[in-house]
């Protein structure tokens, strides 16, 4: 990796900085590394995420987690979150799930929409704290009042299903459309679902083509099966070719309800 100059990174506008950011992976790590190297904290939480994902870097996830416990440490939201995930998937440091829940809490009380997600979605599976269904839908709310499409999808869930709220078709369809119009593939297969039960197939069918983009692939892969199962003679069709250039992405932070929608 070039070395950057502290000189260099003091005479730097931000115009020519963005343009560094969005240009060749190797130059973008180094500017970045020698930003978080000299204090800077927003640097310091997107070092970490050039280190967890090999960008510009080799991925490294011990360093990546020292740089997001730094920005953490100094309050960064975005860093305290990805600090959780790590010790909630053991990605550079054991994993302990109370912990995770620990910095997810402090993210979502900063007001950051994912930490809001990851900490309720803790609280909805009990994992790493004690299962409480009725505050983790006050956080999925908080974040999809932000505009958070997966925590869109979630409120939707808790509406379809009658958790801590009366069960209600209606809105559970309203949230699943609003998540599926956000592009959280989630939404869209439950979007879907629920158009197809009410015999609006081509348009059910239109979302379902559309979920391969950015799903997972075990989310494909339950997908599949739910399609091949289908009385609809269109969603067994589709069975066959869906999903089938998708590369193996894990499947994270899935709040089990019935089993099609996991």
């Amino acid at each position: 990796m070039e070395q950057v100059t502290l000189k260099a990174l003091a005479n730097v506008s931000h115009d020519e900085f963005a343009a560094i950011l969005s240009g060749p992976p190797v130059e973008a790590a180094a500017w970045v590394a020698a930003a978080a190297h000299n204090g800077i904290v927003e640097a310091q939480a997107v070092y970490g995420q050039y280190l967890l994902d090999g960008h510009g870097v080799p991925r490294n996830a011990e360093e990546a987690f020292t740089w997001f416990r730094h920005a953490a440490r100094r309050d960064h939201p975005m860093a305290m979150n990805m600090l959780g995930r790590c010790y909630e998937h053991g990605w550079g440091t054991a994993a302990c799930a109370p912990v995770a829940v620990y910095w997810y809490r402090l993210a979502a009380r900063a007001g950051l929409d994912w930490g809001m997600y990851n900490y309720a979605s803790a609280l909805a599976l009990g994992n790493g704290v004690e299962c409480d269904r009725a505050e983790a839908l006050q956080w999925f709310r908080l974040a999809a009042e932000l505009g958070h499409a997966k925590s869109i999808n979630l409120v939707g869930s808790f509406y379809e299903d009658g958790w801590e709220v009366d069960a209600d078709a209606e809105v559970a369809l309203d949230h699943y459309r609003r998540a599926a119009e956000g592009g959280d593939f989630r939404g869209q297969f439950n979007y879907a679902r629920l158009l197809a039960e009410r015999g609006e197939i081509d348009t059910a069918l239109d979302w379902l083509q559309r979920v391969p983009h950015t799903a997972t692939a075990a989310f494909i892969g339950k997908m599949r099966t739910w399609l091949a199962a289908s009385p609809v003679s269109a969603f067994r069709a589709l069975a066959g070719s869906v999903g089938t250039d998708v590369a193996a992405r894990a499947d994270a932070f899935v709040i089990p309800t019935q089993e099609s929608r996991t």
